[in-house]
């Protein structure tokens, strides 16, 4: 088997136990070309009897993968990272064609999911516990790390390489199987790499694909064989994933939504803020979790940095991704285009001033494309629903606070706290702005502050249910569980019962 046997064919399916599976019965909906509109295929959504069967595909393999030792699930891992890097750009088109976003942005996804498959390839480093000799009289105490068995990954569309490989690069590497399940949105590069899982010489079952919708969420959530679950998407998602399968008994690791500021000083470089809003607001169409979407411009710097940004949205380069001069793509559905579009209609009414109006973009030859142009408000206030809740679209409001300490309060009061940035050239500010903001991800002069492979992905209030954040040894934990053995031999065994608790003696 190979990927253009799976990409070409019209209908996309699951991937269970080493093969492509088409389970007859199934309902399925369509996939399409944001830039296009067309339908580019019709993606299977898994019943209840297609999860069970890759969940039992994957409790089968996990005796012998878990008893695997780590050096040589390593070096399968390996040989993985080499077939990913050699279809980079295979797995980039995969993404721009159904996701829209640029393919240059793409190739960028694919380089960061890479970053993690070099970190899990380090495992058996990171699985190595700690030991104490003659912790008493005679007796010795290790720890150890061992997988917890089937778990399952449920991954949004917005990164449909990158997000995955935070989790099932780790997981498998500890020694589980995994069951991953996309979004139906954008769900080819999820089968190109489960042929690539297979052709590195992955035992079948170790890494599976459920393609799906509710149903197969809920059945993920509910099925007594399924450890843990990792979950990226919106807050109201996150916080059913994680209520729900805490309540089946597992493990949950649950990354919600975000409304991620940009606090700019009076201080700062106008220009090089200017460059990094448009790029962190509207790169990829505004569909990140870590997309800047409110701009707190403090005192002066509002009047200077206005016009700039109007300047620079009205100027960018919206068009079909494949197109490598584009600058930002096509919005991910239709559905999508016309929330975002209520949410700019939404900013009008309650008064925001609308400094570029991205409602009604049209792009020559691709006229049946999802497009929304940039879009930037001015005197957004913190009451505004635009303010207030995640727009997920190429949508930047601007925030006017008299001081650091007002624009850093209105940024701690929201709800969300994934991640945000700061722009100043005072170093006592960046320093205690980093200390007092009360946000996961922080980044000083840094506009989308993505951590790299080995310290870990996760914000903070409601944009996190659950005590883990995603990849890095926090990843390496969630997805393991620690044992603790005491030894102790015979011959230093007293005679008699022991009524007391042990102790260090």
């Amino acid at each position: 088997m190979n990927d253009q046997t799976i990409t070409s064919a019209t209908q996309i399916g699951h991937y269970i136990g080493g093969a492509v599976a088409l389970p007859p019965g199934e309902t399925s909906q369509p996939v399409t070309d944001p830039a296009t509109g067309a339908v580019t295929g019709q993606v299977s959504l898994a019943t209840r009897a297609t999860v069970d069967q890759a969940v039992a595909a994957a409790q089968a393999a996990f005796p012998a993968w878990s008893n695997m030792p780590p050096i040589r699930r390593a070096r399968l891992m390996n040989a993985f990272l080499a077939l990913v890097r050699e279809n980079k750009d295979k797995l980039a088109e995969a993404i721009t064609r159904e996701h829209g976003k640029v393919f240059t942005d793409a190739q960028g996804e694919v380089e960061r999911g890479i970053d993690i498959i070099e970190f899990a390839c380090g495992i058996p480093q990171l699985l190595k516990g700690d030991y104490t000799d003659q912790v008493s009289t005679g007796i010795d105490n290790w720890t150890l790390r061992q997988p917890l068995g089937v778990v399952a990954g449920i991954t949004p569309f917005n990164f449909p390489v990158m997000v995955p490989m935070w989790m099932f690069p780790v997981a498998i590497a500890a020694g589980n199987t995994f069951i991953l399940k996309p979004s139906p949105t954008d769900p080819s590069a999820s089968l190109i790499y489960a042929d690539l899982m297979k052709q590195a010489g992955f035992p079948d079952g170790v890494f599976n694909v459920v393609q799906g919708d509710k149903v197969a969420v809920d059945a993920l959530l509910e099925h007594p064989d399924v450890k843990a679950v990792s979950f990226v998407g919106s807050t109201p998602i996150a916080n059913y994933i994680y209520e729900t399968g805490a309540r089946h008994g597992k493990r949950v690791q649950a990354l919600g939504g975000a409304k991620n500021h940009m606090l700019v000083m009076p201080d700062a470089d106008m220009d090089k803020a200017a460059d990094a809003l448009i790029g962190a607001g509207f790169g990829s169409a505004g569909e990140r979790c870590m997309a800047i979407s409110v701009a707190m411009l403090v005192g002066d710097a509002a009047d200077r940095l206005i016009p700039a940004l109007k300047a620079r949205a009205e100027s960018l380069l919206v068009k079909n991704g494949m197109e490598l001069d584009a600058e930002m793509g096509p919005i991910v559905t239709a559905a999508a285009r016309e929330r975002i579009a209520g949410y700019i209609d939404k900013g009008v009414q309650e008064g925001a001033d609308l400094v570029v109006d991205g409602r009604g973009y049209s792009v020559a030859g691709h006229e049946d494309g999802f497009w929304l142009g940039p879009t930037l408000f001015d005197n957004v206030t913190a009451d505004m629903t635009i303010y207030r809740e995640e727009i997920f679209g190429p949508v930047l409001s601007c925030v006017r606070a008299a001081t650091f300490a007002d624009g850093l309060k209105l940024i701690n009061e929201h709800e969300f706290g994934n991640g945000v940035s700061l722009f100043t050239r005072d170093g006592n500010v960046a320093r205690e702005f980093g200390r007092q903001v009360q946000v996961g991800m922080v980044g000083i002069n840094v506009p989308i502050p993505v951590p790299m492979a080995w310290h870990g992905f996760g914000g903070w209030k409601r944009s996190l249910f659950g005590d883990m954040h995603a990849y890095g040894e926090e990843g390496v934990r969630f997805y393991t569980k620690q044992k603790s053995i005491m030894q102790r031999w015979p011959e230093s065994i007293s005679e008699g019962a022991e009524f007391t608790m042990p102790v260090s003696k």
